[in-house]
C-alpha cells in the first residue's frame, strides 16, 4: 500500500527496517500499529494506543496496510498502572520544555500549571536517588524555576523525594492532593450545540481565567496533535458561557478546563460540555477517559460522577522547604 497524506487519520500497521540482522539473516524489522498523525515527503508519524508517537522513515517501510479503526477494548480503564497513566496524562498536557531523566520527565512551562512545571516521577530515573534529585534541581535552576515533583501517593518516587527532604507544597494541607479519575467511554452522547475548535480563542482563554503567560498557556493547551476546545455561546452576546478542553492520545481522552461563567451556572452547561467532550473523543478513536482535579473540588467530582468516573490514584506536588510557591490549575 502506498503511504501518503491520504493515510492521515487512519489506523495502520507499518512494518519497517530497524537496522542490523534479523533471526533469518536478513534485515531486522519491526511492526508498529497506530493512528497516522502526519505524512511528509520523508517520514510517517503514528500514534500508538498509549498516545506515544513513532516516527518512521518512508524509505525504511517494507509493508503498510489499514486496520480496523475501532478495535475491541483490550483492558478496562482501571487496569492501567499509575505510572503509565501519568505518562499519558502528561502527553495530553505537554510542557513547553520536556526532557527525559530515565523514565522521569522534566517539564517546564514558565509557571503555567503544576503539571507542566514539575518532574513527572514515574519508573526509574536511571540514576541513584541523590543524583536523580540533583539532576532535577539542576534542570529547574537552568530554567529559572523552583524545582517541584509530581509524585503518586504511596509510590517509591514519593518516598525518594521525602527522604531527600522534600515535602508537600505549603498551600496544601496534609493529606490533600489531586486525584486522577477514569471511566469507559460509551456511544450515547452527541455534540449538540457545542462548538469545538482546534485552538483556544481569546474569549476561551478569558473564561478559563488561569492564564498569566498566554504564549506558555497556548503552547501547553494547543500542543497535542488531537485536541478540541469546546464552547457554548450566549445567544445574545455571542461570547462563551461555558468552555472545556478535550484531548485524545491513543485510546485515551483527557477532559479538562470545564468552566461556566458566573450567572449561567446550575443550568446544565457543564454537563453539556462534558457530554460533547466524550462524544468528540469517541469520534477520534478514544474508548477511555481520564480527568485530574483537586481532591477538595467537590463540584467537579460531582459533575463527572454520573458518567462512571472512578478514582484511579492520587498525586501530590513535593518541593524543597521554602515559601510561597503557588501554581495555577494543578
Amino acid at each position: 500500500m502506498k503511504v501518503d497524506t491520504d493515510c492521515v487519520g487512519k489506523r495502520m500497521t507499518i512494518r519497517y527496517v530497524v537496522g542490523g540482522r534479523g533471526p533469518s539473516g536478513g534485515p531486522a524489522m519491526t511492526d508498529v500499529v497506530g493512528r497516522v498523525l502526519a505524512v511528509s515527503g520523508t517520514e510517517i508519524t503514528l500514534e500508538r494506543r498509549d498516545g506515544s508517537p513513532v516516527v518512521v522513515t518512508l524509505t525504511d517501510v517494507v509493508a503498510a496496510k489499514v486496520v480496523p479503526a475501532a478495535p475491541a477494548r483490550s483492558r478496562g480503564a482501571m487496569a492501567i498502572s499509575a505510572d503509565n497513566l501519568t505518562r499519558i496524562t502528561s502527553r495530553g498536557w505537554p510542557a513547553v520544555v520536556s526532557e527525559p531523566l530515565g523514565e522521569w520527565e522534566l517539564r517546564a512551562s514558565n509557571g503555567f500549571t503544576g503539571r507542566a512545571n514539575s518532574v513527572a516521577v514515574t519508573g526509574d530515573p536511571g540514576l541513584p536517588p541523590a543524583e536523580a534529585v540533583a539532576a532535577v534541581e539542576a534542570f529547574y535552576a537552568t530554567h529559572g524555576q523552583e524545582p517541584m515533583a509530581q509524585v503518586v501517593v504511596g509510590s517509591q518516587g514519593e518516598r525518594l523525594f521525602i527522604d531527600a527532604g522534600w515535602s508537600a507544597l505549603e498551600d496544601r494541607a496534609a493529606g490533600s492532593g489531586a486525584i486522577v479519575q477514569v471511566a469507559e467511554l460509551v456511544d450515547v452522547f452527541e455534540l449538540g450545540d457545542v462548538r469545538i475548535e482546534d485552538g483556544a480563542s481569546t474569549e476561551w482563554l478569558n473564561l478559563y481565567h488561569r492564564v498569566d503567560d498566554v504564549a506558555a498557556a497556548r503552547a501547553v493547551l494547543e500542543g497535542p496533535a488531537t485536541v478540541g476546545f469546546l464552547s457554548i455561546a450566549d445567544p445574545v452576546t455571542g461570547g462563551p458561557v461555558a468552555i472545556g478542553r478535550v484531548v485524545v492520545t491513543g485510546e485515551w481522552a483527557g477532559l479538562a478546563c470545564v468552566e461556566v461563567a458566573a450567572g449561567h451556572r446550575r443550568q446544565g452547561f457543564g454537563r453539556r460540555i462534558v457530554e460533547a467532550s466524550m462524544a468528540w473523543a469517541r469520534q477520534h478513536g478514544a474508548d477511555k477517559a481520564y480527568l485530574q482535579t483537586r481532591i477538595d473540588n467537590l463540584a467537579a467530582i460531582a459533575l463527572y460522577e454520573p458518567y462512571g468516573f472512578q478514582t484511579h490514584h492520587t498525586y501530590l506536588y513535593l518541593a524543597q522547604q521554602r515559601s510561597g510557591l503557588i501554581l495555577s490549575n494543578r
